[in-house]
């Protein structure tokens, strides 16, 4: 009996009592499936624990063997061993932060996350295109190409890959308001046409403040059946595009080439972000049916052909790179 107590009291005093008073904070990655004994192996091993039978003992004692979380874990041997058990009942993983800018891709969106280290870049691809997933998530879309909301979002090293495409999608419909919904019902847009607009208003300009006035032009447009004539829609479908585009490029008939085609493009072509999505909502109240860019982020809004022509010539005379964007004479 006296034993019994003394072991006791050693494992109390073992679970209340550091490893070490000083070290800073180390990586330990408990991987799926593995037991308590060479959990703990590896914790006395990496000094982090000074008993490594008293921690398996006391994991025993509580269960806790059946509720190691897979993940990585961020440990000191200034931690006392309770704590390091609770972290790993809990799953208290490391958490990093993955920032996907407004206006990427999908396929963008996957070399993010395949640089980051965090989920598998290809699976993501798979997953966007698969209709029983789409289904899942309550969407009626051909793929996932415009409802991976662009943000910054803290994920564990070891999360699956079709939680984090969850997570982006849950981001997107709780941003997407309901005031949104009704708006989009007075513009007659549903909401893949008004994602499909936004994520077109998004590649066209970095420009914050031109959002609304490009989402003017387009909605112009579109009530008097131009073409939307806009660069990024033809680019979109090119695999490998190497920043040229060229003039066959343009002639190419495919759902994306509002040259060719008018109205919207079958889908988003990018993921826009919040001010995109609301630009396309809200257009400004403007009468201009063309913009060319200025090279220097911006561009110029012209109401008539003629004005535009004036103004392509204008920037073209100063010797830069003028590339007319959405709205050129080419096809109007």
């Amino acid at each position: 009996m006296l034993g019994m107590l003394a072991c006791g009291v050693h494992v109390a005093s073992f679970l209340a009592s550091p490893s070490s008073g000083e070290g800073g904070s180390a990586a330990f990655e408990i991987v799926q499936d593995e037991s308590l004994t060479r959990v703990a192996s590896r914790l006395a091993a990496d000094g982090l624990i000074r008993n490594q039978a008293y921690f398996v003992i006391f994991g025993r004692l509580t269960g806790s063997e059946r509720q190691l979380k897979p993940g990585e874990y961020a440990l000191s041997p200034a931690m006392r061993p309770l704590e390091i058990l609770d972290r790993f009942r809990h799953g208290v993983v490391v958490l990093h932060p993955v920032t996907i800018p407004e206006g990427y891709s999908v396929r963008q969106i996957a070399e993010v996350f395949r640089e980051a280290g965090i989920g598998d870049p290809e699976e993501l691809l798979t997953v966007t295109e698969s209709p029983a997933f789409i289904r899942e998530l309550g969407l009626d879309v051909p793929t996932l190409e415009g409802y991976l909301f662009p943000d910054t979002y803290a994920l564990p090293r070891n999360i699956a890959t079709a939680d984090i495409v969850r997570q982006m999608v849950g981001r997107f419909r709780g941003t997407y308001q309901s005031v949104w919904m009704a708006r989009a019902a007075e513009l007659n847009l549903t909401q893949h046409q008004v994602v499909t607009l936004a994520s077109i208003i998004e590649k066209e300009t970095g420009a914050g403040i031109e959002r609304p006035i490009i989402s003017a032009v387009f909605h112009n447009r579109l009530r008097m059946r131009m073409p939307l004539q806009s660069d990024p829609t033809v680019i979109y479908p090119i695999k490998n595009f190497d920043g040229n585009l060229r003039k066959v490029d343009l002639i190419r008939d495919n759902p994306y080439n509002t040259y060719r085609r008018r109205g919207l493009p079958p889908g988003p072509i990018a993921n826009p972000g919040r001010a995109a999505l609301e630009a396309a909502l809200y257009p400004s109240p403007v009468d201009f049916l063309f913009f060319v860019a200025r090279n220097d982020g911006t561009h110029h809004f012209s109401r008539t052909l003629r004005e535009h022509n004036k103004a392509v010539d204008q920037y073209q005379r100063r010797g830069q790179r003028a590339r007319t964007k959405t709205a050129s004479a080419r096809g109007a």
